[in-house]
């Protein structure tokens, strides 16, 4: 994967369906291990609204491409973790 940093914008390349995350949703790196392989992605809402941070790895995302457009949809949260 291309090196990347700290405030990033990342894509999940993978569902994660306990969260209601879908592959292509944007994430942004909240921190980098040592191992360069090892980060703290945050998944946010437009509002700013934090669903999960999760520990991912660069099996589970991609830098975002300068030439890919944002998309939007309504996220449809597990009944488990509704306010």
């Amino acid at each position: 994967m291309t090196a990347v940093k700290e405030l990033d914008l990342v894509v999940l390349e993978r569902d994660i369906d306990e969260y209601g995350l879908k592959r292509g949703d944007i994430g942004t790196i909240v921190h980098c291990y040592g191992d360069s392989r090892t980060l703290e992605v945050e998944f946010s809402t437009v509002d700013g609204q934090t669903i999960t941070v999760l520990t991912m790895t660069d099996a589970d995302i991609r830098p975002l491409k300068p030439s890919e457009i944002f998309h939007a949809r309504e996220l449809t949260l597990p009944q488990a973790i509704e306010g």
